[in-house]
């Protein structure tokens, strides 16, 4: 099995996480291991990584590529689940952590997988391959529900009438493929924004994230890993759309946040002080990377110190 992914960011991510040769590195977005790779090439024989991936796909690779380095270890599990991940490796704290919340180019590119509009399949979109297909929302959610998810996951301002469609063509007959799904919504979007860009890129964005639960705990998941950090120790994430780098840049500010006295006090009572500080605004891809990969467009690369 392959598994292909082109990371975004690469270089800036791994410098960004100050690898120490003797430290412990997290990678809790494994995929097919090329940023565990590069962290690795800088690990010494007293260093290690642990690498974290909730699809079964990525594991085996990830266990084929790195099974015999003892420095490694592979856990499939969801990263949100960090604390107690590294609670059960004996691992105390970690000195460099690292997160990519886009969906691996493997999972896009492997259509049996149901994440894309591009290829026609089952429409599944899971990440772990276990719990509530893609298919299961669109065919038995509620029009409420279907409508709260693609404003909210989406921010699909033609959700009402995409909505619409789809419980007309399910009453006819379930809707189980990804083409038929990207039918029935360029169907229902009007012709004068068709223009821009595919008019099923909000709605699978939306469906796909609500399958995964990628927002739901996702700011609980950033409090964890930068408590799991050693003092000095280094979190970097990559965040591909809004809503995710909104709860990333959010959480980062409470981090570095310090007194919050009133201003009138003459001295601080509440004795809050930063936790960590920013390391560097946040990072896009630069025009070269934009050429050679589409996909890093949205990409946003955030970093924060632990002091």
């Amino acid at each position: 099995m392959e598994f292909n992914h082109k990371s975004v960011l690469f270089d800036e991510t791994i410098d960004a996480l100050a690898i120490k040769p003797d430290g412990v590195v997290v990678d809790c977005t494994g995929g097919g291991g090329g940023h565990s790779a590069a962290a690795l090439a800088r690990l010494g024989e007293n260093g290690r990584l642990i690498v974290i991936d909730r699809d079964p796909d990525a594991i085996k690779v990830l266990n084929e590529r790195f099974g015999s380095d003892s420095r490694v270890t592979v856990v499939h599990d969801n990263f949100f689940n960090i604390s107690s991940i590294l609670v059960a490796l004996g691992i105390s704290g970690a000195d460099s952590i690292m997160a990519d919340l886009g969906v691996s180019s493997y999972q896009l590119d492997e259509a049996e997988r149901g994440f894309s509009f591009h290829h026609d399949a089952p429409l599944d979109m899971r990440m772990s391959k276990t719990g509530r297909s893609a298919k299961d929302l669109v065919n038995e959610l509620s029009a409420g529900e279907l409508k709260r998810i693609l404003y909210d996951y989406g921010e699909e301002k033609f959700a009402p009438r995409i909505v619409s469609a789809i419980i007309r063509e399910r009453e006819k007959a379930p809707v189980e493929t990804t083409f038929q799904l990207a039918d029935i919504i360029r169907e229902a979007y009007p012709a004068a924004a068709r223009r821009d860009g595919h008019p099923a890129r909000k709605t699978f964005q939306a469906l796909r994230i609500e399958v995964n639960g990628e927002l739901s705990n996702l700011g609980q998941a950033v409090k964890d890993m930068f408590a799991s950090l050693n003092k000095g120790g280094r979190l970097a994430i990559i965040s591909f759309h809004s809503l995710e780098d909104k709860i990333v840049k959010n959480s980062f500010a409470g981090f570095t946040g310090g007194c919050t006295c009133p201003p009138e006090f003459p001295v601080c009572v509440c004795g809050k002080t930063p936790q960590g500080k920013i390391c560097f605004k946040p990072k896009t891809a630069t025009s070269r990377e934009l050429e050679e990969n589409s996909r890093s467009r949205s990409a946003k690369l955030r970093a924060i110190e632990k002091l």
